[in-house]
């Protein structure tokens, strides 16, 4: 009962509403946490159905975040589900961390993996990270009590270009799901 308390007490920022964020919204949302912001600036296409369960054919063209929070909403009533429908930035990343007791990462995006990190360190806030590549991925902890960052493990970016996304490089469609669940886990 204690821990259940807590968890519909606190308040997790998933950033990417596709192969990564929707097995963790999934589980997120049924294990009862309290507040659930969804960031994802993208609208649902075909080729991303293999991958992202949450969404049917019927949402091409719409919203990520907002079909999403419709899909959640309608499997735990009681978590509210907030949508930003934009793009996290470097600019916006302290602002939207703020409040919120843990960032998941679903991006897919390295330019905004650099962004979360240093906004949760600023903001004084954990981040589970994950990333995959064709057949294989990863998922990490970041700044848990202050700890190791993912600056500590990759203190700069990559050259632009030289790390296909998974359109470029392809991705095992049940992959994601394995990691965001890690993902969900993790948070958990």
């Amino acid at each position: 009962e204690q821990g259940q308390r807590r968890l519909s007490e606190s308040s997790v920022l998933v950033v990417g509403a596709g192969g990564l964020g929707v097995p963790a919204l999934l589980y997120l949302t049924a294990a009862g946490v309290g507040r659930i912001t969804v960031v994802d600036p993208d609208l649902v296409e075909l080729s991303n159905l293999h991958r992202q369960v949450l969404y049917t054919e019927a949402d091409i063209g719409r919203p990520k975040a907002e079909v999403a929070a419709l899909a959640l909403r309608a499997r735990n009533s009681e978590v509210e589900i907030i949508t930003l429908c934009e793009r996290l930035t470097t600019e916006n990343a302290v602002s939207m961390i703020s409040g919120n007791d843990l960032v998941i990462d679903g991006s897919d995006s390295i330019e905004t993996r650099y962004a979360i990190d240093d906004a949760c360190v600023e903001a004084g806030v954990a981040w589970v990270h994950a990333a995959i590549h064709r057949f294989e991925g990863q998922v990490s902890c970041f700044n848990v009590d202050g700890g190791s960052r993912y600056r500590d493990l990759f203190p700069e970016p990559p050259e632009e270009g030289s790390v296909p996304d998974c359109a470029e490089a392809g991705v095992l469609g049940a992959l994601p799901g394995i990691l965001g669940s890690i993902q969900a886990a993790e948070a958990l």
